[in-house]
């Protein structure tokens, strides 16, 4: 057996232990303080494992972000993960069921971040020499757009050779990404104006019937030939029953395959007008990702992680997907890049995520591999 592989089968049992050790803390996007306790927990790792702290980027609304580098080089490969998850505290548990491991970020990422931390470990443990610098960002805020962290992953990306990102493979397929479509999200307010609904129902301006109009008109721009999708996410407006409602707000994201048509979507849903006088809407929000698009330098490297993959008996695919990853900056800025080198499972922001404890010394020791032959 492959000396990595058998490394990772060995300490398959630790691996899952520091799996647990990060799920069981929740960390929803948009709660800094159960975020930061994630961020700590991240921290106990790489002082345990290798004898010092990751450099810490303080955030003032949104979690603090990581930097841990190791090995030194000309040359720079840079490893994205995320630690922050869509769930609230408390609405998922942690648990195993023979082979299934469940909890909120299990899969997306924080399996994925833990096998990183586990791939450089392995180095260091079988004194391999690094011939290149890593570069390794845990991120807090990916699942809301990376509103703080983007550009901190392009002023690194910018100074990297090849971005490897841990988010998971395909479900089923356990196929890589190397596309992605871009992706935008707005909020739309509408205000209108307020009216006893019995007495006086015919002066109100319904808010809530304009922001009807408005979502069946965006819905109707979804596009399945071209790649485009417009989805209503949330949605918010009026109180009493008996009042003619004067404000409503939803949420709208919308993904594309090209720059050129997120740039269309883009200035469409940004000019969008009333349809009733008395209405007037405010738009807000944008392009959050642009597409990730296989360039020439992604598909040489992909020709290399199959190679890898092959010493360990593994048959590795590609696949484009609609969903968006940070992994879109760093392609759009032409670095070579490979996504989905996390754990194997099921479930991204379902409540019966999970991964398969079965696959991960394989696919911690592909990323080692890959880091390695680099």
């Amino acid at each position: 057996m492959d000396r990595i592989k058998r490394y990772m089968v060995l300490h398959q049992k630790d691996i899952l232990r520091d799996i647990q050790f990060l799920v069981e803390r929740d960390s929803p996007s948009t709660d800094k303080e159960l975020v930061d306790a994630c961020e700590q927990r991240i921290q106990k790792l790489f002082l345990r494992y290798f004898g010092y702290k990751a450099e810490e980027i303080k955030e003032e609304k949104y979690g603090n972000h990581l930097r841990f580098t190791m090995g030194k080089g000309k040359e720079t490969i840079l490893i994205l993960s995320h630690f922050d998850t869509v769930w609230d505290k408390g609405d998922l548990p942690f648990k195993i069921e023979g082979n299934k491991v469940y909890g909120p970020g299990v899969l997306d990422m924080k399996g994925g971040l833990v096998q990183a931390i586990w791939a450089l470990k392995a180095i260091k443990d079988l004194k391999i020499k690094l011939t290149k610098k890593v570069v390794f960002l845990c991120t807090s805020d990916e699942e809301i757009g990376s509103p703080t962290s983007r550009k901190i992953i392009e002023k690194e990306a910018k100074s990297s050779n090849y971005a490897l990102v841990t988010e998971p493979p395909v479900s089923g397929t356990g196929a890589l990404k190397t596309g992605r479509k871009g992706s935008a999200r707005y909020f739309i307010e509408i205000k209108g104006k307020s009216a006893h609904a019995g007495n006086h129902h015919e002066l109100g301006i319904n808010a809530i019937e304009e922001a009807a109009r408005q979502i069946l008109f965006l819905q109707s721009l979804t596009n399945y030939y071209k790649g485009t999708t417009v989805n209503i996410g949330s949605i918010k407006g009026g109180g009493k029953l008996n009042v003619v409602p004067d404000q409503a707000v939803f949420g709208v994201n919308v993904r594309a395959r090209t720059k050129e048509e997120q740039n269309r979507m883009d200035d469409l849903i940004k000019n969008i007008r009333p349809t009733r006088k008395g209405i007037t809407i405010k738009i807000r929000g944008g392009i959050s990702r642009p597409p990730m698009d296989r360039n020439k330098g992604t598909k040489r490297l992909f020709k290399i992680a199959k190679k890898v993959a092959t010493d360990l008996g593994l048959e590795l695919t590609e696949a484009y997907v609609g969903g968006g990853s940070d992994a879109n900056f760093t392609a759009n800025l032409g670095v070579p890049t490979l996504d989905g080198l996390g754990a194997i499972g099921y479930g991204i922001h379902v409540k019966d995520e999970h991964i398969l404890a079965s696959e991960i010394p394989r696919r911690t020791a592909l990323l080692c591999k890959l880091i390695i032959e680099l």
